[in-house]
């Protein structure tokens, strides 16, 4: 079984060179680079598994890098920050990013993050739609649909108004917990444990910043915040 790629793009050299012999005990193949236009260079060059991204490095910083990336590969993406401060987070996963870590990071948290990632992208199916009056529509064809917007659980594929949808792994499984019990609030806790797998309390932010993008995909609208308690799809 071939060894997953990381990509470390870190400036800080005793930080770099410590989590990338840390990751290759672990069983990880890790490319390093310095800065971000080196780290751009090598994922084009090699085309990793994924991407831990430092969101201060030099030359290209941490969120424009991650900009590019997605540009071009849903591969996935950890931030890594310094602070847990509001605009880094926000920044990073409004760029594309799945996940962040803060700095200084346990090294069996960071993997055990990345592990978490990996799976979501080798795994991207959900739980399938359930039956009720408030139910998608077809559900015995396998296709659900919601007004205009159809969800395919088995292929993988979301479409609009019939023109395909371009959604990351992360943002599929967020469409697949909404779409499997459509006017069901889910709250931010819950998504965070099943879409994430976080098993302790985590950031809500990653949450809240998925859901606008997903919004933004396959409509404003579609997905309504319940205040106080979380979001639902409508049926």
């Amino acid at each position: 079984m071939a060894e997953t790629h990381v990509l470390f793009v870190e400036d800080d050299d005793v930080i770099r060179e410590a989590t990338q012999l840390a990751l290759e005990r672990d069983g990880f193949q890790v490319t390093a680079a310095p800065d971000g236009l080196t780290g751009l260079e090598q994922f084009r060059a090699h085309r990793p598994d994924i991407a831990l991204l430092d969101v201060m490095v030099p030359g290209l910083d941490g969120v424009s890098l991650c900009r590019r990336i997605r540009d071009e590969s849903t591969v996935p993406v950890i931030m890594l920050s310094a602070r847990a401060d509001a605009i880094d987070v926000v920044l990073g996963l409004e760029a594309g990013a799945d996940d962040y870590v803060t700095k200084p990071f346990d090294g069996a948290v960071l993997v055990a993050r990345i592990r978490a990632v990996l799976r979501r992208f080798g795994h991207a199916s959900g739980p399938g739609g359930r039956n009720g009056e408030d139910g998608p529509e077809e559900p015995d064809c396998g296709v659900l649909r919601f007004g205009d917007l159809e969800v395919d659980p088995e292929g993988m594929e979301v479409r609009k108004g019939g023109e395909q949808v371009a959604l990351t792994p992360t943002e599929m499984r967020l469409l697949l917990e909404f779409s499997s019990a459509p006017g069901t609030v889910l709250s931010r806790d819950k998504l965070l444990e099943r879409v994430w797998e976080y098993g302790w309390g985590g950031d809500t932010r990653v949450v809240d910043v998925h859901v606008q993008r997903l919004r933004g995909k396959i409509g404003q609208d579609r997905i309504e915040t319940v205040r106080g308690f979380g979001y639902k799809l409508k049926g």
